[in-house]
């Protein structure tokens, strides 16, 4: 099952998605993709990995870290499938990251990697976008870097975990423009989910709606206001992203 949340004249509905992306409504009615914004899927705190593919790593000059490198992204910072992210004015280098996003189903402390899927609710899609620019030494992503507003794409659902086999062999794709400029596996992941979970819940609880970034493949590059940004997760799905000026997605805001 997809589940999504979307808002359609101007109210918020929770509802399922067609495998043609149109969404079918509490009372019946069905709406296509197009008709309906979408929102984030959750609206927890996302858990984010830096540097957990080896590939991606190396493709930074930086070594791949020998634990989890770990920062957090807040619900200010998501925008929802075929919505708007934006470039900052006066910088250098903006990327892409595509990611897949494990969503916690049900609160998890000191969970072990054995039972950790226990403790999904199901995967989404996560375009964590960088502000390379800000980047301090050895890949510390401060808030300049990853948590701006509207610039981390996630959704457009949330699929079910029982839809997919094996969350570790899936295939990751970024799309700039219709051209293909990222391509990985998550059979790559440094860190793969179940290590995470169990990590992570050793000192911190896990809660419903929370989120797992699990980092990207190597494929990184720069992109510019007007750019459209679609990645892909095998088996999961695809999420849309359009890229504006500063003073668009200001205006887009009211502001």
């Amino acid at each position: 099952m997809k589940r999504a949340i979307v808002e359609y004249q101007n109210k918020q509905y929770h509802v399922t998605v067609n495998d043609d992306m149109s969404v079918n409504f509490p009372n019946g009615e069905v709406k296509s993709e197009t008709e309906v914004t979408w929102l984030p899927p959750a609206n927890g705190i996302m858990i984010a990995l830096g540097l957990n593919y080896a590939d991606h790593a190396t493709e930074l000059a930086f070594e791949p870290p020998k634990e989890p490198l770990i920062f957090i992204k807040t619900a200010g910072t998501y925008v929802g499938h075929n919505g708007h992210s934006w470039r900052p004015d006066h910088v250098d280098y903006m990327h892409y990251e595509c990611e897949l996003a494990v969503v916690i189903g049900k609160t998890a402390t000191k969970v072990s990697k054995e039972d950790a899927w226990d403790y999904v609710e199901g995967f989404t899609l996560c375009n964590d976008y960088a502000i390379r620019d800000y980047l301090e030494n050895y890949y510390r992503p401060n808030l300049r870097v990853k948590n701006r507003d509207g610039m981390t794409p996630v959704g457009p659902y949330i699929l079910s975990k029982e839809a997919i086999k094996d969350p570790m062999n899936l295939g990751l794709k970024t799309w700039v423009n219709g051209e293909l400029r990222q391509s990985g596996n998550t059979k790559d992941m440094i860190f793969d989910v179940p290590f995470l979970i169990e990590y992570l819940s050793q000192f911190m609880t896990l809660n419903p709606g929370d989120m797992i970034a699990t980092g990207c493949p190597k494929g990184t590059s720069d992109v510019k206001a007007g750019d459209t940004v679609i990645i892909e997760v095998e088996g999961v799905g695809k999420l849309v992203n359009h890229v504006l000026t500063e003073e668009e997605y200001y205006k887009t805001r009211g502001l």
